[in-house]
C-alpha cells in the first residue's frame, strides 16, 4: 500500500521515534511511506531506509502555516495515490481531517499524549475513522473527552527495535567524545529536557551531591536537550566546580540514543526512553514529569504497562524518593543487576516489540479500509 503518516516534526522524541520505528517497520513489510512533517533528524535515517519525507510547516497552528501544509497535503495525496492516511499530532490531523471530508481517503489517527481539553481544541482536534491509543489510559481519555466509540479504538505500545537496542553495543566512542570514566559507578539519564519533561533531570541535579557522598566513582550523565538545559547545564556546572571534579557530565540532544542508554550501571527515565534501557538490559528507575513508578521489577508491571512506562496518575517524583532508590539500587551486586537487566529485556521482548507496534497499526489499517470497501 501507499500510506502516508503526518507529525509536526522529525526531531529527537518519543513520538518521533515511534513514527520512525513504524515508518522502516511498514516499509519492510512492502509498503510505500511518505512521512509529512516539519523536517527534522531522523529524516536522514528514513530516507536511507528508502521511506519518502515530504516538508510541510506542520509545527504550529499559524494560519499561513495551515494553509500551506493544507496544499502541500492535498497535492501528495492526489499526485502520488496515497491509499491510507494515518496523523499522530493534533495539528496535522485537524488538517487532514478537514481533506478527508473532501477527498473522502481511508484515515486513521493516533494519540501519544493526552491533550488540554477546551472547546477551542476540542473544534481543533480530527480524530480518524479509526483511532490508535499509546497507552489504556489514553484510550479512556478518548472515550471520556471525545466520545470515541470503544471499538474504534485499538491500543498499541512504543515499539522497540531490539537489536538496536541491546547490551552487546559498543558505546566507547560515545565515552571517549565526553571523556567519561572507562570504569564507574555511571548513572544514565535520558530525556527531552523541556520544562514539561525536566523534572527529574532537576531533581537529579539537586541531589547529585548527596548521591556523590554516597556512591563511590560516581558519575552522572544527562542527555537531552531542550528549554531547560541552560538552566540544569549551569547547575551542574556550579556543583562539578563546587567539587572539584566532572561529577555530573550534560550531551545535549542526541540521535546515538542506543548508545547512552546501555552505558550506565542504573537508568533513570520514562516512556520509550525507559523501555529502551530496559531492552539493553538495564535496571531501571521509571520516573517523569507524570508520575513515580521507581524500581521497575515484577511488582510494577502492570501499573507500568496501564500508563505505557509515562506513570500517569501515580506519585509524584520527589528528591527524597528518587535519592532512596537510586542508593538502594546501584548498591545492588553485579548478579541482582544483570538478573533485573534480563528481566526487563525479557518484557520489552514480550510486550513491546516493534512488530507487535506494526500488527497493532495494520488491525486499525485493514478496519478503515473494510469501512471504505464497505461503502
Amino acid at each position: 500500500m501507499k500510506i502516508l503518516l503526518a507529525t509536526m516534526s522529525m526531531g529527537i522524541g518519543g513520538a518521533e521515534t515511534h513514527i520512525l520505528e513504524l515508518a522502516k517497520e511498514l516499509k519492510k513489510r512492502g509498503n510505500e511511506i511518505w512521512v509529512v512533517s516539519n523536517g527534522g533528524k531522523y529524516n536522514e535515517e528514513l530516507e536511507a531506509f528508502g521511506v519518502h519525507t515530504v516538508w510541510a510547516p506542520l509545527h504550529n497552528k499559524k494560519p499561513q502555516n495551515m494553509i500551506k501544509s493544507y496544499k502541500i497535503l492535498k497535492e501528495l495525496i492526489t499526485n502520488e495515490g496515497i491509499e491510507l492516511v494515518h496523523s499522530h499530532t493534533r495539528i496535522s490531523s485537524f488538517i487532514l481531517g478537514l481533506l478527508h471530508k473532501k477527498m473522502n481517503f481511508p484515515f486513521a489517527t493516533s494519540a501519544h499524549w493526552t491533550f488540554k481539553v477546551t472547546p477551542l481544541f476540542k473544534f481543533m482536534t480530527n480524530w480518524g475513522e479509526g483511532t490508535i491509543a499509546v497507552s489504556d489510559d489514553i484510550k479512556e481519555y478518548l472515550i471520556k473527552n471525545y466520545g470515541i466509540p470503544e471499538e474504534q479504538i485499538v491500543v498499541t505500545v512504543n515499539g522497540i527495535d531490539t537489536e538496536k537496542f541491546s547490551k552487546n553495543i559498543d558505546y566507547k566512542e560515545q565515552e571517549n567524545e565526553f571523556s567519561l570514566k572507562a570504569d564507574c559507578n555511571r548513572i544514565v539519564y535520558i530525556s527531552r529536557l523541556d520544562e514539561s519533561r525536566a523534572l527529574v533531570a532537576k531533581q537529579l541535579v539537586n541531589i547529585a551531591e548527596e548521591l556523590d557522598s554516597s556512591i563511590e566513582n560516581l558519575e552522572i550523565v544527562i542527555v537531552g536537550g531542550g528549554d531547560s538545559f541552560d538552566e540544569i547545564k549551569q547547575k551542574a556546572d556550579n556543583i562539578n566546580a563546587k567539587l572539584g571534579k566532572r561529577l555530573i557530565v550534560l550531551t545535549g540532544p542526541r540521535t546515538d540514543i542506543n548508545k547512552f542508554a546501555v552505558m550506565g550501571r542504573i537508568f533513570i527515565g520514562v516512556s520509550r526512553a525507559a523501555l529502551e534501557a530496559m531492552a539493553a538490559e538495564k535496571p531501571v528507575i521509571v520516573a517523569g514529569n507524570e508520575g513515580y513508578i521507581g524500581i521497575f521489577d515484577e511488582s510494577k508491571l502492570e501499573k507500568a504497562i496501564e500508563t505505557n512506562f509515562c506513570c500517569r496518575g501515580l506519585e509524584m517524583s520527589s528528591e527524597d524518593t528518587l535519592k532512596r532508590d537510586v542508593l538502594e539500587l546501584i548498591k545492588k551486586d553485579d548478579e541482582f543487576l544483570e538478573n533485573q537487566g534480563f528481566y526487563n529485556r525479557s518484557i520489552v521482548s514480550k510486550y513491546y516489540s516493534v512488530e507487535k507496534m506494526t500488527n497493532d497499526c495494520e488491525i486499525v489499517y485493514k478496519n478503515v479500509l473494510k469501512l471504505h470497501k464497505k461503502a
